[in-house]
Order: C-alpha cells, then sequence, then structure tokens
C-alpha cells in the first residue's frame, strides 16, 4: 500500500470531512472514478485523432495480414520485452 499525504484549504477539509468524503474507502472511490474518466477522456481525444487522419479504411485482407504479421513477430520473439531492460 502506498500513503499519500494530501494538504487542502481548512474549508474544502472541513466540507470534505463533513460530507464523508476523507476516510481511506472514500478517497479510494474517488480516484478510481477520477482514473476511470481520465483514462475515458483520452481514449476519445485519440479517437478524435484518429478519424481526424482520415485514414483509408483497413481491408479484411489488411487486418488478416496485420494479423498474421503480429503473430509471425510473437513467433520471433519480436517486441516481447521479458529481459526486462
Amino acid at each position: 500500500m502506498t500513503q499519500v499525504l494530501v494538504t487542502l484549504p481548512d474549508e474544502l477539509a472541513e466540507r470534505a470531512n463533513d460530507a464523508g468524503l476523507l476516510s481511506d474507502g472514500a478517497i479510494r472511490v474517488l480516484l478510481e472514478d477520477a482514473v476511470r474518466r481520465h483514462a475515458a477522456t483520452r481514449f476519445l481525444e485519440l479517437a478524435e485523432q484518429l478519424h481526424a487522419a482520415a485514414l483509408p479504411p483497413m481491408t479484411d485482407d489488411d487486418i488478416l495480414a496485420e494479423v498474421a504479421a503480429y503473430r509471425a513477430d510473437k513467433r520471433a520473439g519480436i517486441g516481447d520485452d521479458t529481459s526486462g531492460s
């Protein structure tokens, strides 16, 4: 477990405490929610960038070729970072 010390303005800390938001469980829930929202926002930003790139759609043959190349790389150990470096 990681312990985190947070400094808050007194008024905010009092309101958060009154609302029951300063317990370990409440802070965990708040942080998990914030992390999910951040990931969703980042995903949507990347989706917008991908859409803006106006790349042509992949054909079935393109997809099969990519899958075959990925599998060949995995068999050859390419992109497999098990060395710890």
